[in-house]
């Protein structure tokens, strides 16, 4: 959700900001380097460079942060996002705002891509090719993303890993695979609902006709959901039915 700290997770590891408690570690170490940053591409979820710039501008002041820039790169993305070069950055759509902070944080070689929110405001078309980029990026297996985004089909396309923040807290934290393989959205009248084994219960909802419900699902017992509907579970059923559903979270 907003305000859930995704953006803070991003700046703590980043050295951007201090955490209250607990430690961060990148690369294997503590802390985040000046080097460390050299491996690392950054889009937030708004653009930080001067909105009087033009993009060839932009390669130039990269070019002078970044050992490892390559310009040719950046002007294939450049190409590839179809970004002109005759408009100030202030007069671009969020969308070619967004095209132009992946562009600058993948023409370096980074190792680790942090991006918050990097897909949002892009069109489907544009968002699937900006998928598909980050697919092949994460080929090398030396690289890694870190992605916070809202758009759950997102993460069920890419992600190896799922993390849920909930007001500040982790409230879950699993594989992408093994989140959905065990979970189930349960559907069934008042009083079948009564004698379900309330401990695989994490989430429901009632209705004047019946009860909707997160459950962890055991394939060992098949016959302890005889008279209810078994559905499996999207990550956006996973996520609502922790923080919206009643009982919710309790037991994640």
């Amino acid at each position: 959700e907003n305000g859930a700290g995704k953006s803070t997770t991003m700046k703590l590891i980043l050295g951007m900001t201090s955490p209250d408690s607990g430690s961060i570690s990148v690369f294997g170490h503590a802390g985040c380097s000046a080097k460390d940053r050299e491996d690392i591409g950054v889009v937030f979820d708004e653009l930080p460079f001067s909105q009087t710039l033009f993009v060839s501008h932009l390669g130039r002041i990269m070019k002078g942060i970044y050992q490892n820039w390559d310009q040719k790169q950046y002007e294939e993305y450049l190409q590839k996002f179809a970004l002109p070069d005759k408009k100030e950055l202030k007069d671009f759509s969020r969308g070619m705002k967004m095209k132009l902070a992946i562009a600058a944080a993948m023409a370096h070689h980074p190792r680790l891509l942090l991006l918050d929110e990097a897909t949002s405001g892009l069109d489907p078309i544009v968002r699937n090719e900006i998928l598909d980029l980050f697919q092949e990026f994460i080929q090398d297996e030396r690289n890694s993303i870190l992605l916070s985004t809202h758009i759950t089909s997102d993460l069920e396309r890419v992600a190896d890993y799922i993390t849920f923040l909930h007001q500040g807290r982790v409230l879950m934290s699993n594989s992408k695979d093994e989140l959905l393989l065990s979970h189930r959205v349960l559907r069934c009248g008042l009083d079948r609902f009564a004698f379900l084994n309330q401990s695989d219960v994490l989430g429901f909802r009632k209705s004047g006709v019946g009860v909707e419900a997160l459950v962890r699902y055991d394939s060992t017992r098949p016959h302890a959901y005889d008279g209810c509907v078994l559905d499996p579970a999207t990550l956006e059923d996973i996520m609502l039915f922790s923080i919206k559903g009643e009982g919710r979270g309790s037991k994640m």
